[in-house]
């Protein structure tokens, strides 16, 4: 890859530099002649710094780097980058197959230090295509060290990637909370930069049964005085349920999967991911058993600790109670009864949700296939369905859980769907990917579907190599 020439058009420009697209990037390196470049509005790369909690770990294996399940021998992995900051043995003699979170955080600034091509603190602005040249025009802001605007520029791409990753979602019966300052109401996203004052709080409740829920919620236990705990952890779900983590559960993150999903009905498929909740938001076991453990402990001397945790609990709407405290309006849908809770303060962990692709592609929302329900409609390479007019393609990273499935987020096919797309790009197999990935036959269909390419390539409008 190379990135020197500013004036000639880009063969491909990504938008957002996360796990997705820095694993884009890394792919795209070796590969000879392949101009890109990489555009991200903050000023340095950050993956989820408010649940980088001590201790946490990842829950996909340190096997799920950027690259390594695409290529193994590539200069990006996290292999690699123990090798060079000579923890090689430590990590041997560690056996450990889940990194720790921070560490994870470490491996992706260490490859944004090294990858050329990332311009940090550039904000784009609006993407528009350029017919008369057959390229998109990317306007940029460049952002100062406090996010000010500081000059405006424009590139010029063939084809796009869209990594902007989540953004935190809040229910809306407590949407109104988020707006007080004087009692701590935060999301789970931001849960290390507030928890002095959490802690300092009289009480706190924390709303939601995720990793990041449980994960809050034990570290909160864990720094709160025995026998003054004060916590209350609600969930909607019926249960505080462990993650479904089976090897042969495990297969759902697999390419084979996403061709399943993605051959399905359209009804078929939302109602899928509305029931796959235990593969994607539920807990992982070993936080669940270190929650029980540290509240036995507490338990020993006889008394039990001052907490409650109660599952298959709503929130119907919440207010705020004089200037220091929160009332929940709360309802157990299976015994029909509702309640009320005052605390001192609030974390939602409720999770998040895909950003719009809208805000960036308004001069192009003409242009743009959805289905039935609105959405932008995908090819199986992660390629935007756009009119035949635009000869470039858009590529999304992390937008396609309604097409591709559960697996759309998961770090585990971070480097399969970059391999995907680079090839699909190129029109060349620059990377080698399994006609098989799974032991599950997925549907009826499956042996037809394997004899197909590992991309599962898809008919009508081709790629053009890049140039």
């Amino acid at each position: 890859m190379t990135t020197n020439d500013t004036e000639a058009p880009l063969d491909l420009a990504g938008i957002g530099i996360g796990p997705a697209n820095l694993s884009l990037a890394a792919l795209s390196y070796p590969i000879p002649g392949l101009r890109g470049a990489w555009y991200e509005r903050r000023p340095d790369f950050q993956w989820h710094p408010g649940l980088l909690i001590e201790g946490t770990t990842l829950q996909v294996p340190f096997l799920a780097d950027l690259v390594t399940l695409a290529d193994p021998t590539n200069a990006w992995s996290f292999l690699n980058y123990l090798r060079h900051q000579q923890r090689l043995y430590p990590f041997y003699f560690a056996e450990r197959f889940h990194s720790h979170r921070t560490e994870y955080d470490a491996y992706c600034r260490w490859v944004t230090r090294q990858l050329p091509g990332l311009n940090f603190g550039h904000q784009v602005d609006a993407i528009r295509w350029n017919a008369e040249n057959a390229v998109f025009d990317l306007d940029f802001t460049r952002l100062g060290p406090q996010g000010e605007a500081e000059a405006v520029g424009r590139a010029h791409a063939r084809n796009i990637a869209i990594g902007v990753g989540t953004a935190p979602h809040i229910p809306k019966p407590l949407r109104p909370l988020a707006e007080i300052t004087t009692i701590p109401v935060i999301h789970s996203a931001d849960y290390l930069a507030h928890r002095d004052r959490l802690l300092a709080a009289d009480h706190v409740t924390v709303v939601g049964s995720g990793q990041s829920g449980a994960e809050v919620f034990l570290d909160l236990l864990r720094r709160r005085p025995e026998g003054r705990e004060r916590l209350h952890w609600l969930s909607r779900t019926p249960a505080f349920a462990p993650m479904e983590y089976s090897r042969l559960g495990l297969e759902h993150f697999t390419p084979d999967y996403a061709r399943y999903f993605y051959e399905l009905p359209e009804p078929t498929r939302d109602e899928l991911v509305g029931r796959q909740w235990q593969l994607h938001r539920a807990i992982d076991h070993e936080t669940l058993a270190a929650i029980h453990d540290e509240l036995y402990r507490r338990s020993v001397r006889g008394s039990w600790p001052d907490v409650v945790l109660t599952p298959g609990v709503s929130v119907r709407t919440a207010g705020r109670l004089g200037t220091s405290q929160i009332e929940l309006h709360l309802e157990h849908e299976e015994q029909g009864e509702r309640s009320r809770l005052t605390t001192g303060a609030l974390v939602l962990a409720t999770g998040y949700r895909e950003r719009s692709l809208d805000p960036l592609l308004p001069a192009l929302d003409q242009a743009l296939r959805r289905d039935a329900a609105g959405r932008p409609r995908i090819h199986p390479d992660y390629r935007l369905d756009l009119d035949p007019a635009i000869t470039g393609s858009i590529f999304v990273l992390n937008a396609e859980r309604h097409t591709h499935g559960v697996g759309a987020p998961d770090l585990g096919l971070l480097a399969y769907r970059s391999a995907v797309i680079l090839n699909a790009l190129t029109g060349e197999r620059c990377y080698s990917l399994p006609d098989r990935a799974a032991f599950t036959t997925f549907g009826l269909r499956a042996d037809a579907e394997r004899r197909r390419t590992p991309e599962f390539a898809t008919r009508g409008r081709g790629h053009s190599p890049f140039r």
